[in-house]
Protein backbone atom coordinates (compact mmCIF):
# COMPACT_ATOMS: atom_id res chain seq x y z
CA UNK A 1 0.00 0.00 0.00
CA UNK A 2 1.00 3.63 -0.42
CA UNK A 3 3.57 4.93 2.07
CA UNK A 4 2.63 8.07 4.01
CA UNK A 5 5.29 10.08 5.82
CA UNK A 6 4.19 12.32 8.67
CA UNK A 7 6.28 15.42 9.44
CA UNK A 8 6.40 17.46 12.68
CA UNK A 9 3.83 20.25 12.84
CA UNK A 10 5.10 23.72 11.92
CA UNK A 11 3.67 27.03 13.12
CA UNK A 12 0.45 27.71 11.21
CA UNK A 13 0.59 30.41 8.54
CA UNK A 14 -2.82 31.74 7.40
CA UNK A 15 -2.89 33.46 4.01
CA UNK A 16 -4.27 37.00 3.82
CA UNK A 17 -5.84 38.36 0.65
CA UNK A 18 -5.18 42.08 1.26
CA UNK A 19 -2.06 42.35 3.45
CA UNK A 20 -0.78 45.66 2.00
CA UNK A 21 -2.55 48.32 4.09
CA UNK A 22 -5.72 46.24 3.91
CA UNK A 23 -6.20 47.22 0.25
CA UNK A 24 -6.91 44.46 -2.30
CA UNK A 25 -5.87 46.45 -5.39
CA UNK A 26 -2.60 47.59 -3.82
CA UNK A 27 -1.92 44.04 -2.64
CA UNK A 28 -2.58 42.70 -6.14
CA UNK A 29 -0.21 45.27 -7.68
CA UNK A 30 2.54 44.23 -5.25
CA UNK A 31 1.82 40.56 -5.92
CA UNK A 32 2.24 41.16 -9.64
CA UNK A 33 5.69 42.76 -9.24
CA UNK A 34 7.70 39.49 -9.51
CA UNK A 35 5.84 38.65 -12.72
CA UNK A 36 6.27 42.15 -14.10
CA UNK A 37 9.98 41.97 -13.32
CA UNK A 38 10.23 38.61 -15.08
CA UNK A 39 8.45 39.87 -18.19
CA UNK A 40 10.38 43.14 -18.35
CA UNK A 41 13.74 41.41 -17.95
CA UNK A 42 12.84 38.84 -20.62
CA UNK A 43 10.96 40.98 -23.11
CA UNK A 44 12.53 44.42 -22.78
CA UNK A 45 16.08 43.94 -21.55
CA UNK A 46 16.54 40.47 -23.14
CA UNK A 47 18.06 39.09 -19.94
CA UNK A 48 18.79 35.36 -19.99
CA UNK A 49 15.79 33.36 -18.79
CA UNK A 50 17.57 31.77 -15.82
CA UNK A 51 18.82 35.13 -14.56
CA UNK A 52 15.39 36.73 -14.95
CA UNK A 53 13.75 33.83 -13.10
CA UNK A 54 16.25 34.00 -10.22
CA UNK A 55 15.75 37.77 -9.85
CA UNK A 56 11.97 37.36 -9.81
CA UNK A 57 12.23 34.53 -7.28
CA UNK A 58 14.28 36.72 -4.94
CA UNK A 59 11.73 39.53 -5.18
CA UNK A 60 8.82 37.17 -4.49
CA UNK A 61 10.56 35.82 -1.37
CA UNK A 62 11.12 39.37 -0.08
CA UNK A 63 7.48 40.27 -0.73
CA UNK A 64 6.27 37.06 0.94
CA UNK A 65 8.24 37.84 4.10
CA UNK A 66 7.75 41.61 4.28
CA UNK A 67 4.37 42.10 2.64
CA UNK A 68 2.47 38.87 3.32
CA UNK A 69 4.15 38.26 6.69
CA UNK A 70 5.15 34.71 5.82
CA UNK A 71 7.74 33.34 8.29
CA UNK A 72 11.24 33.33 6.80
CA UNK A 73 11.60 29.59 7.28
CA UNK A 74 8.35 28.84 5.50
CA UNK A 75 9.17 31.22 2.63
CA UNK A 76 12.51 29.48 2.05
CA UNK A 77 10.86 26.07 2.47
CA UNK A 78 8.27 27.03 -0.17
CA UNK A 79 11.08 27.95 -2.57
CA UNK A 80 12.80 24.61 -1.88
CA UNK A 81 9.51 22.76 -2.45
CA UNK A 82 9.14 24.43 -5.83
CA UNK A 83 12.70 23.60 -6.82
CA UNK A 84 12.15 19.96 -5.82
CA UNK A 85 8.97 19.77 -7.88
CA UNK A 86 10.86 21.32 -10.79
CA UNK A 87 13.44 18.56 -10.54
CA UNK A 88 10.98 15.77 -9.96
CA UNK A 89 8.85 15.09 -11.87
CA UNK A 90 9.21 17.95 -14.41
CA UNK A 91 12.94 17.89 -15.21
CA UNK A 92 13.08 14.15 -14.60
CA UNK A 93 10.74 13.90 -17.60
CA UNK A 94 12.54 16.47 -19.75
CA UNK A 95 16.04 15.11 -19.18
CA UNK A 96 15.13 11.50 -19.91
CA UNK A 97 12.99 12.45 -22.90
CA UNK A 98 15.79 14.48 -24.47
CA UNK A 99 18.26 11.69 -23.60
CA UNK A 100 16.26 9.21 -25.71
CA UNK A 101 16.20 11.65 -28.60
CA UNK A 102 19.98 12.15 -28.36
CA UNK A 103 20.47 8.38 -28.28
CA UNK A 104 18.69 8.13 -31.64
CA UNK A 105 20.70 11.00 -33.13
CA UNK A 106 23.92 9.23 -32.08
CA UNK A 107 23.03 6.30 -34.35
CA UNK A 108 22.51 6.03 -38.14
CA UNK A 109 18.85 5.25 -37.55
CA UNK A 110 17.87 8.89 -37.17
CA UNK A 111 19.00 9.59 -40.72
CA UNK A 112 17.07 6.50 -41.84
CA UNK A 113 13.97 8.01 -40.27
CA UNK A 114 14.54 11.22 -42.20
CA UNK A 115 15.03 9.33 -45.47
CA UNK A 116 11.88 7.33 -44.82
CA UNK A 117 9.84 10.51 -44.49
CA UNK A 118 11.42 12.13 -47.56
CA UNK A 119 10.84 9.00 -49.64
CA UNK A 120 7.09 9.43 -49.36
CA UNK A 121 6.72 12.49 -51.60
CA UNK A 122 8.58 15.37 -53.24
CA UNK A 123 5.74 17.79 -52.51
CA UNK A 124 6.88 20.41 -50.03
CA UNK A 125 3.34 21.07 -48.86
CA UNK A 126 2.84 17.46 -47.81
CA UNK A 127 6.36 17.30 -46.39
CA UNK A 128 5.47 20.33 -44.25
CA UNK A 129 2.66 18.25 -42.74
CA UNK A 130 4.74 15.09 -42.31
CA UNK A 131 7.93 16.72 -41.05
CA UNK A 132 6.88 19.87 -39.18
CA UNK A 133 3.44 18.75 -37.98
CA UNK A 134 3.74 14.97 -37.46
CA UNK A 135 7.42 14.34 -36.81
CA UNK A 136 7.69 17.65 -34.97
CA UNK A 137 4.87 16.52 -32.66
CA UNK A 138 6.71 13.26 -32.03
CA UNK A 139 9.84 15.20 -31.06
CA UNK A 140 7.76 17.55 -28.89
CA UNK A 141 6.38 14.56 -27.02
CA UNK A 142 9.93 13.59 -26.08
CA UNK A 143 12.25 16.56 -26.17
CA UNK A 144 10.47 19.90 -26.45
CA UNK A 145 12.41 23.08 -25.56
CA UNK A 146 13.09 24.02 -29.18
CA UNK A 147 14.31 20.62 -30.43
CA UNK A 148 11.24 19.98 -32.65
CA UNK A 149 11.56 23.41 -34.28
CA UNK A 150 15.29 23.12 -34.92
CA UNK A 151 15.15 19.59 -36.35
CA UNK A 152 12.01 20.16 -38.43
CA UNK A 153 13.44 23.32 -39.96
CA UNK A 154 16.69 21.58 -40.87
CA UNK A 155 14.84 18.65 -42.47
CA UNK A 156 12.57 20.97 -44.47
CA UNK A 157 15.60 22.83 -45.81
CA UNK A 158 17.15 19.50 -46.79
CA UNK A 159 13.95 18.77 -48.72
CA UNK A 160 14.32 22.02 -50.69
CA UNK A 161 12.38 24.63 -48.73
CA UNK A 162 13.76 28.14 -48.31
CA UNK A 163 15.36 28.85 -44.88
CA UNK A 164 12.92 31.56 -43.78
CA UNK A 165 9.89 29.54 -44.76
CA UNK A 166 11.32 26.42 -43.08
CA UNK A 167 11.57 28.36 -39.84
CA UNK A 168 8.06 29.82 -40.13
CA UNK A 169 6.46 26.46 -40.90
CA UNK A 170 8.29 24.71 -38.05
CA UNK A 171 7.37 27.40 -35.52
CA UNK A 172 3.68 27.40 -36.40
CA UNK A 173 3.46 23.59 -36.55
CA UNK A 174 4.87 23.41 -33.03
CA UNK A 175 1.67 24.85 -31.51
CA UNK A 176 -0.58 21.78 -31.77
CA UNK A 177 1.35 19.34 -29.50
CA UNK A 178 2.79 21.70 -26.86
CA UNK A 179 0.05 21.33 -24.21
CA UNK A 180 0.90 17.62 -23.95
CA UNK A 181 4.60 17.95 -24.81
CA UNK A 182 7.51 16.32 -22.98
CA UNK A 183 5.28 13.48 -21.81
CA UNK A 184 2.57 15.89 -20.59
CA UNK A 185 4.95 17.94 -18.42
CA UNK A 186 2.73 21.09 -18.71
CA UNK A 187 -0.35 19.21 -17.46
CA UNK A 188 1.62 17.57 -14.66
CA UNK A 189 3.00 20.97 -13.60
CA UNK A 190 -0.53 22.38 -13.64
CA UNK A 191 -1.64 19.58 -11.33
CA UNK A 192 1.26 20.31 -8.99
CA UNK A 193 0.37 23.96 -8.41
CA UNK A 194 -3.44 23.68 -8.48
CA UNK A 195 -4.16 20.32 -6.88
CA UNK A 196 -6.70 19.54 -9.62
CA UNK A 197 -6.38 15.84 -10.64
CA UNK A 198 -4.16 15.22 -13.66
CA UNK A 199 -6.86 13.22 -15.44
CA UNK A 200 -9.38 16.04 -15.04
CA UNK A 201 -6.96 18.61 -16.47
CA UNK A 202 -6.00 16.20 -19.26
CA UNK A 203 -9.63 15.67 -20.22
CA UNK A 204 -10.34 19.40 -20.34
CA UNK A 205 -7.25 20.24 -22.40
CA UNK A 206 -8.10 17.30 -24.66
CA UNK A 207 -11.41 19.00 -25.39
CA UNK A 208 -9.75 22.28 -26.39
CA UNK A 209 -6.49 21.65 -28.27
CA UNK A 210 -8.02 19.42 -31.01
CA UNK A 211 -9.84 22.43 -32.43
CA UNK A 212 -6.47 24.11 -33.01
CA UNK A 213 -4.90 20.91 -34.32
CA UNK A 214 -7.52 20.66 -37.08
CA UNK A 215 -6.58 24.11 -38.39
CA UNK A 216 -2.79 23.95 -38.19
CA UNK A 217 -2.12 21.69 -41.24
CA UNK A 218 -4.44 23.85 -43.35
CA UNK A 219 -2.47 26.93 -42.31
CA UNK A 220 0.80 25.14 -43.08
CA UNK A 221 -0.10 24.31 -46.69
CA UNK A 222 -1.33 27.88 -47.16
CA UNK A 223 1.93 29.16 -45.71
CA UNK A 224 3.95 27.02 -48.11
CA UNK A 225 1.97 27.62 -51.32
CA UNK A 226 -0.74 30.21 -50.70
CA UNK A 227 -4.24 29.74 -52.08
CA UNK A 228 -3.08 27.18 -54.62
CA UNK A 229 -1.60 25.03 -51.87
CA UNK A 230 -4.83 25.19 -49.89
CA UNK A 231 -6.90 24.38 -52.97
CA UNK A 232 -4.77 21.43 -54.08
CA UNK A 233 -3.86 19.83 -50.75
CA UNK A 234 -6.73 20.64 -48.40
CA UNK A 235 -7.94 16.99 -48.34
CA UNK A 236 -4.71 15.63 -46.86
CA UNK A 237 -4.33 18.66 -44.59
CA UNK A 238 -7.84 18.19 -43.26
CA UNK A 239 -7.30 14.46 -42.69
CA UNK A 240 -4.03 15.16 -40.85
CA UNK A 241 -5.62 17.78 -38.60
CA UNK A 242 -8.72 15.70 -37.92
CA UNK A 243 -6.80 12.52 -37.07
CA UNK A 244 -4.34 14.42 -34.87
CA UNK A 245 -7.12 16.22 -33.00
CA UNK A 246 -9.22 13.08 -32.59
CA UNK A 247 -6.18 11.15 -31.32
CA UNK A 248 -5.43 13.90 -28.81
CA UNK A 249 -9.03 13.83 -27.58
CA UNK A 250 -9.21 10.03 -27.23
CA UNK A 251 -5.78 9.58 -25.63
CA UNK A 252 -6.09 12.51 -23.22
CA UNK A 253 -9.60 11.52 -22.14
CA UNK A 254 -9.52 7.72 -22.09
CA UNK A 255 -5.94 6.48 -22.17
CA UNK A 256 -2.69 7.95 -20.82
CA UNK A 257 -2.06 11.69 -20.83
CA UNK A 258 1.69 11.13 -21.18
CA UNK A 259 1.21 9.38 -24.54
CA UNK A 260 -1.16 11.95 -26.06
CA UNK A 261 1.29 13.45 -28.55
CA UNK A 262 3.02 10.15 -29.32
CA UNK A 263 -0.26 8.49 -30.28
CA UNK A 264 -1.47 11.56 -32.18
CA UNK A 265 1.75 11.88 -34.20
CA UNK A 266 1.99 8.18 -35.09
CA UNK A 267 -1.72 7.95 -35.97
CA UNK A 268 -1.49 11.03 -38.19
CA UNK A 269 1.56 9.75 -40.06
CA UNK A 270 -0.25 6.46 -40.68
CA UNK A 271 -3.38 8.25 -41.88
CA UNK A 272 -1.43 10.49 -44.27
CA UNK A 273 0.57 7.56 -45.68
CA UNK A 274 -2.58 5.54 -46.27
CA UNK A 275 -4.29 8.50 -47.95
CA UNK A 276 -1.32 9.12 -50.25
CA UNK A 277 -1.71 5.59 -51.62
CA UNK A 278 -5.11 6.54 -53.01
CA UNK A 279 -4.80 10.29 -53.50
CA UNK A 280 -2.14 12.70 -54.76
CA UNK A 281 -2.24 16.47 -55.33
CA UNK A 282 -2.76 17.60 -58.92
CA UNK A 283 0.85 18.79 -59.19
CA UNK A 284 3.99 18.37 -57.15
CA UNK A 285 5.36 21.60 -55.68
CA UNK A 286 9.06 21.25 -55.03
CA UNK A 287 10.77 24.37 -56.42
CA UNK A 288 11.49 27.34 -54.19
CA UNK A 289 14.34 28.97 -56.13
CA UNK A 290 12.04 31.47 -57.82
CA UNK A 291 10.67 32.68 -54.50
CA UNK A 292 11.84 36.14 -53.61
CA UNK A 293 12.34 37.06 -50.01
CA UNK A 294 9.48 39.57 -50.40
CA UNK A 295 7.04 36.72 -51.04
CA UNK A 296 7.67 35.05 -47.70
CA UNK A 297 4.98 36.77 -45.67
CA UNK A 298 3.01 33.52 -45.99
CA UNK A 299 -0.17 35.51 -46.12
CA UNK A 300 -0.36 35.78 -42.34
CA UNK A 301 -3.42 37.73 -41.22
CA UNK A 302 -2.54 41.21 -40.14
CA UNK A 303 0.84 41.30 -41.89
CA UNK A 304 -0.37 42.87 -45.09
CA UNK A 305 1.77 40.52 -47.17
CA UNK A 306 0.65 38.44 -50.10
CA UNK A 307 0.71 34.69 -50.19
CA UNK A 308 3.88 33.21 -51.72
CA UNK A 309 3.91 31.85 -55.24
CA UNK A 310 5.94 28.74 -55.95
CA UNK A 311 6.87 27.28 -59.30
CA UNK A 312 5.10 23.94 -59.50
CA UNK A 313 5.54 20.97 -61.76
CA UNK A 314 5.26 17.22 -61.73
CA UNK A 315 8.37 15.24 -61.01
CA UNK A 316 11.76 15.99 -59.53
CA UNK A 317 12.45 19.52 -58.34
CA UNK A 318 15.71 21.40 -57.78
CA UNK A 319 16.28 22.34 -54.20
CA UNK A 320 16.76 25.78 -52.75
CA UNK A 321 20.29 27.18 -52.69
CA UNK A 322 22.14 25.77 -49.74
CA UNK A 323 22.57 28.57 -47.20
CA UNK A 324 26.22 27.72 -46.61
CA UNK A 325 27.42 27.71 -50.23
CA UNK A 326 24.72 29.35 -52.31
CA UNK A 327 24.81 26.45 -54.81
CA UNK A 328 21.75 24.72 -56.20
CA UNK A 329 21.36 20.96 -55.85
CA UNK A 330 18.94 18.62 -57.59
CA UNK A 331 16.27 17.27 -55.28
CA UNK A 332 15.90 13.59 -56.11
CA UNK A 333 13.12 11.57 -54.57
CA UNK A 334 14.75 9.62 -51.76
CA UNK A 335 14.66 5.85 -52.06
CA UNK A 336 12.66 4.25 -49.26
CA UNK A 337 14.86 2.23 -46.88
CA UNK A 338 14.16 -1.50 -46.41
CA UNK A 339 11.37 -2.41 -43.98
CA UNK A 340 13.82 -3.64 -41.36
CA UNK A 341 15.65 -0.33 -41.33
CA UNK A 342 12.40 1.59 -41.14
CA UNK A 343 11.41 -0.48 -38.10
CA UNK A 344 14.73 0.21 -36.39
CA UNK A 345 14.39 3.95 -37.05
CA UNK A 346 11.00 4.15 -35.32
CA UNK A 347 11.81 1.58 -32.64
CA UNK A 348 12.44 4.08 -29.79
CA UNK A 349 8.95 5.52 -30.22
CA UNK A 350 7.39 2.06 -30.40
CA UNK A 351 9.29 1.09 -27.23
CA UNK A 352 7.96 4.14 -25.40
CA UNK A 353 4.40 3.39 -26.45
CA UNK A 354 4.76 -0.25 -25.42
CA UNK A 355 6.23 0.48 -21.98
CA UNK A 356 3.68 3.19 -21.18
CA UNK A 357 0.87 0.95 -22.40
CA UNK A 358 1.99 -1.92 -20.17
CA UNK A 359 2.24 0.49 -17.23
CA UNK A 360 -1.44 1.37 -17.74
CA UNK A 361 -2.65 -2.24 -17.36
CA UNK A 362 -4.79 -2.09 -14.18
CA UNK A 363 -2.96 -4.85 -12.30
CA UNK A 364 0.50 -3.49 -13.15
CA UNK A 365 -0.59 0.10 -12.49
CA UNK A 366 -1.90 -0.90 -9.05
CA UNK A 367 1.32 -2.80 -8.29
CA UNK A 368 3.50 0.15 -9.31
CA UNK A 369 1.40 2.47 -7.11
CA UNK A 370 1.80 0.07 -4.19
CA UNK A 371 5.57 -0.35 -4.35
CA UNK A 372 6.55 3.02 -5.75
CA UNK A 373 4.48 5.80 -4.24
CA UNK A 374 5.27 7.98 -1.24
CA UNK A 375 3.01 10.79 -0.01
CA UNK A 376 4.39 13.36 2.41
CA UNK A 377 3.86 16.96 3.53
CA UNK A 378 6.80 19.16 2.61
CA UNK A 379 8.82 19.84 5.78
CA UNK A 380 8.64 23.33 7.24
CA UNK A 381 5.28 24.24 5.72
CA UNK A 382 1.86 24.60 7.35
CA UNK A 383 -0.23 26.96 5.22
CA UNK A 384 -3.99 27.46 5.14
CA UNK A 385 -5.97 29.69 2.81
CA UNK A 386 -8.41 32.40 3.87
CA UNK A 387 -11.11 29.75 4.38
CA UNK A 388 -8.87 27.79 6.76
CA UNK A 389 -8.26 24.90 4.34
CA UNK A 390 -4.74 23.51 3.78
CA UNK A 391 -3.15 24.69 0.52
CA UNK A 392 -2.67 21.63 -1.78
CA UNK A 393 0.80 22.63 -3.05
CA UNK A 394 2.45 21.70 0.27
CA UNK A 395 1.65 17.98 -0.02
CA UNK A 396 3.76 15.83 -2.34
CA UNK A 397 3.07 12.46 -3.90
CA UNK A 398 6.32 10.97 -5.15
CA UNK A 399 5.74 8.21 -7.71
CA UNK A 400 9.39 7.33 -8.03
CA UNK A 401 8.93 4.00 -9.86
CA UNK A 402 5.85 4.60 -12.01
CA UNK A 403 6.82 8.22 -12.72
CA UNK A 404 6.84 9.30 -16.36
CA UNK A 405 10.54 10.12 -16.19
CA UNK A 406 11.37 6.68 -14.78
CA UNK A 407 9.41 4.93 -17.54
CA UNK A 408 11.25 7.09 -20.07
CA UNK A 409 14.60 6.09 -18.56
CA UNK A 410 13.56 2.43 -18.87
CA UNK A 411 12.62 3.11 -22.50
CA UNK A 412 16.06 4.61 -23.07
CA UNK A 413 17.78 1.57 -21.58
CA UNK A 414 15.77 -0.75 -23.85
CA UNK A 415 16.64 1.48 -26.81
CA UNK A 416 20.33 1.22 -25.91
CA UNK A 417 20.06 -2.57 -25.84
CA UNK A 418 18.27 -2.67 -29.19
CA UNK A 419 20.83 -0.35 -30.79
CA UNK A 420 23.68 -2.24 -29.08
CA UNK A 421 25.02 0.88 -27.46
CA UNK A 422 27.52 0.48 -24.64
CA UNK A 423 26.79 1.63 -21.10
CA UNK A 424 29.66 4.07 -21.44
CA UNK A 425 28.13 5.63 -24.55
CA UNK A 426 24.73 5.83 -22.88
CA UNK A 427 26.18 7.55 -19.80
CA UNK A 428 28.20 9.93 -21.96
CA UNK A 429 25.04 10.86 -23.87
CA UNK A 430 23.18 11.37 -20.59
CA UNK A 431 25.92 13.71 -19.38
CA UNK A 432 25.76 15.64 -22.66
CA UNK A 433 22.02 15.98 -22.13
CA UNK A 434 22.53 17.41 -18.64
CA UNK A 435 25.13 19.85 -19.92
CA UNK A 436 22.85 20.96 -22.75
CA UNK A 437 19.98 21.52 -20.31
CA UNK A 438 22.03 23.09 -17.51
CA UNK A 439 20.51 26.57 -17.85
CA UNK A 440 17.10 25.11 -18.57
CA UNK A 441 17.39 23.24 -15.27
CA UNK A 442 18.17 26.50 -13.45
CA UNK A 443 15.30 28.27 -15.23
CA UNK A 444 12.69 25.60 -14.56
CA UNK A 445 13.60 25.14 -10.89
CA UNK A 446 13.64 28.92 -10.38
CA UNK A 447 10.27 29.41 -12.08
CA UNK A 448 8.74 26.56 -10.05
CA UNK A 449 10.22 28.03 -6.87
CA UNK A 450 8.74 31.41 -7.81
CA UNK A 451 5.32 29.87 -8.40
CA UNK A 452 5.37 27.95 -5.10
CA UNK A 453 6.42 31.02 -3.10
CA UNK A 454 3.68 33.10 -4.73
CA UNK A 455 1.07 30.37 -4.29
CA UNK A 456 1.90 29.46 -0.69
CA UNK A 457 2.45 33.01 0.57
CA UNK A 458 -0.89 34.13 -0.84
CA UNK A 459 0.42 36.46 -3.55
CA UNK A 460 -1.24 34.44 -6.31
CA UNK A 461 -4.51 34.38 -4.39
CA UNK A 462 -4.44 38.18 -4.01
CA UNK A 463 -3.98 38.51 -7.79
CA UNK A 464 -6.73 36.01 -8.46
CA UNK A 465 -9.24 37.69 -6.18
CA UNK A 466 -8.48 41.07 -7.77
CA UNK A 467 -8.92 39.67 -11.28
CA UNK A 468 -12.15 38.07 -10.13
CA UNK A 469 -13.63 41.54 -9.77
CA UNK A 470 -13.95 41.48 -13.56
CA UNK A 471 -16.71 38.89 -13.08
CA UNK A 472 -17.53 36.52 -15.91
CA UNK A 473 -15.31 38.62 -18.22
CA UNK A 474 -12.44 36.65 -16.66
CA UNK A 475 -13.33 33.86 -19.10
CA UNK A 476 -11.96 36.18 -21.80
CA UNK A 477 -8.89 37.19 -19.80
CA UNK A 478 -7.94 33.63 -18.84
CA UNK A 479 -6.69 32.47 -22.29
CA UNK A 480 -4.87 35.78 -22.81
CA UNK A 481 -3.00 35.29 -19.52
CA UNK A 482 -1.86 31.84 -20.64
CA UNK A 483 -0.84 33.17 -24.06
CA UNK A 484 1.22 35.96 -22.51
CA UNK A 485 2.83 33.53 -20.08
CA UNK A 486 4.15 31.24 -22.81
CA UNK A 487 5.08 34.10 -25.16
CA UNK A 488 7.25 35.62 -22.45
CA UNK A 489 8.66 32.52 -20.73
CA UNK A 490 8.86 30.29 -23.81
CA UNK A 491 7.39 27.34 -21.92
CA UNK A 492 3.86 26.07 -21.37
CA UNK A 493 5.18 24.28 -18.29
CA UNK A 494 6.56 27.51 -16.83
CA UNK A 495 3.39 29.44 -17.67
CA UNK A 496 1.23 26.81 -15.99
CA UNK A 497 3.45 26.89 -12.93
CA UNK A 498 3.24 30.67 -12.71
CA UNK A 499 -0.43 31.20 -13.49
CA UNK A 500 -2.17 27.91 -12.76
CA UNK A 501 -3.15 28.78 -9.20
CA UNK A 502 -4.04 32.35 -10.21
CA UNK A 503 -6.49 30.95 -12.77
CA UNK A 504 -8.04 28.68 -10.15
CA UNK A 505 -8.33 31.45 -7.55
CA UNK A 506 -10.01 33.82 -9.99
CA UNK A 507 -12.31 31.10 -11.32
CA UNK A 508 -13.43 30.16 -7.81
CA UNK A 509 -14.23 33.78 -6.99
CA UNK A 510 -16.22 34.34 -10.20
CA UNK A 511 -18.11 31.06 -10.14
CA UNK A 512 -16.35 29.72 -13.24
CA UNK A 513 -14.99 26.19 -13.47
CA UNK A 514 -11.45 26.03 -11.97
CA UNK A 515 -10.69 23.05 -14.23
CA UNK A 516 -11.77 24.98 -17.33
CA UNK A 517 -9.73 28.07 -16.48
CA UNK A 518 -6.64 26.09 -15.48
CA UNK A 519 -6.74 24.08 -18.72
CA UNK A 520 -7.35 27.30 -20.67
CA UNK A 521 -4.03 28.61 -19.39
CA UNK A 522 -2.30 25.66 -21.04
CA UNK A 523 -4.38 25.27 -24.21
CA UNK A 524 -4.33 28.96 -25.12
CA UNK A 525 -0.76 29.32 -23.93
CA UNK A 526 0.58 27.09 -26.70
CA UNK A 527 -0.34 29.76 -29.25
CA UNK A 528 2.21 32.10 -27.71
CA UNK A 529 5.10 29.69 -28.13
CA UNK A 530 5.72 30.59 -31.78
CA UNK A 531 6.42 34.17 -30.61
CA UNK A 532 8.61 33.40 -27.59
CA UNK A 533 12.12 34.80 -27.79
CA UNK A 534 13.66 31.43 -27.01
CA UNK A 535 11.80 29.59 -29.76
CA UNK A 536 12.41 32.33 -32.33
CA UNK A 537 16.13 32.22 -31.54
CA UNK A 538 16.23 28.42 -31.92
CA UNK A 539 14.44 28.58 -35.28
CA UNK A 540 16.61 31.41 -36.60
CA UNK A 541 19.81 29.62 -35.59
CA UNK A 542 18.63 26.33 -37.10
CA UNK A 543 18.22 27.86 -40.59
CA UNK A 544 21.30 30.07 -40.50
CA UNK A 545 19.42 33.32 -39.90
CA UNK A 546 20.62 34.31 -36.44
CA UNK A 547 19.62 37.88 -35.67
CA UNK A 548 16.47 37.73 -37.84
CA UNK A 549 14.13 36.82 -34.97
CA UNK A 550 12.17 40.05 -35.42
CA UNK A 551 11.37 39.04 -39.02
CA UNK A 552 9.95 35.73 -37.85
CA UNK A 553 7.99 37.52 -35.13
CA UNK A 554 6.34 39.93 -37.58
CA UNK A 555 5.31 37.14 -39.95
CA UNK A 556 3.84 34.95 -37.20
CA UNK A 557 2.09 37.37 -34.87
CA UNK A 558 -0.98 37.56 -37.11
CA UNK A 559 -1.43 33.79 -37.03
CA UNK A 560 -0.82 33.64 -33.29
CA UNK A 561 -3.40 36.32 -32.49
CA UNK A 562 -5.97 34.90 -34.91
CA UNK A 563 -5.76 31.44 -33.35
CA UNK A 564 -5.87 33.00 -29.87
CA UNK A 565 -9.16 34.69 -30.75
CA UNK A 566 -10.61 31.37 -31.94
CA UNK A 567 -9.66 29.41 -28.83
CA UNK A 568 -10.82 32.27 -26.59
CA UNK A 569 -14.25 32.07 -28.22
CA UNK A 570 -14.27 28.32 -27.60
CA UNK A 571 -13.29 28.74 -23.94
CA UNK A 572 -15.87 31.47 -23.38
CA UNK A 573 -18.55 29.20 -24.85
CA UNK A 574 -17.35 26.35 -22.63
CA UNK A 575 -17.90 28.64 -19.64
CA UNK A 576 -21.56 29.05 -20.64
CA UNK A 577 -24.44 26.57 -21.02
CA UNK A 578 -23.78 26.53 -24.79
CA UNK A 579 -20.69 24.29 -24.47
CA UNK A 580 -20.61 23.85 -20.70
CA UNK A 581 -21.32 20.14 -21.17
CA UNK A 582 -17.72 19.75 -22.39
CA UNK A 583 -16.30 20.54 -18.93
CA UNK A 584 -15.55 17.33 -16.97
Amino acid sequence: METIIVQPVTELFPQVTDPIFGNLILSAICAALPLVLLFVLLGVFRVKAHKAALASLLLSIVLAIVGWQMPVGQALSAAAAGAFYGLFPILWILVNALWIYKLTVATPWFEVLGRTIRSITNDLRILAILIAFCFGALLESLAGFGAPVAISAAMLMAAGMKPLKSALVSLLANTAPVAFGAMAAPIIALNGVTGIPVQELSQMAGRQTPFIAILVPLILVFMVDGKRGLKQTWPVALVAGFVFGLSQFVTANFFAVELTDVVAAVATVAAVLIMLKFWQPREIIGVTDVESSDDLSAGAPGTGGSAPVLAGHTGTAPAAPAPETGTTAVLEKTARPPAGQVFMSVAPYLIIMAIFSVAQIPAIKAWLSTVGSVTFPWPGLDVVNSAGDPVPAQTFKLDHIKATGTLLMLSGIVTMALYRMSIRQGLATYWQTLVQLRWTIVTVTSVLSLSFVMNLSGQTNSLGVALATTGVFFAVLSPVIGWLGVALTGSDTSSNSLFGQLQVSAATETGLSPTLMAAANSSAGVLGKMLSVQNLAVAAAAVGMAGEESTLFRKLIGWSLSLLVLITVLIVLQSTPVLGWMVP
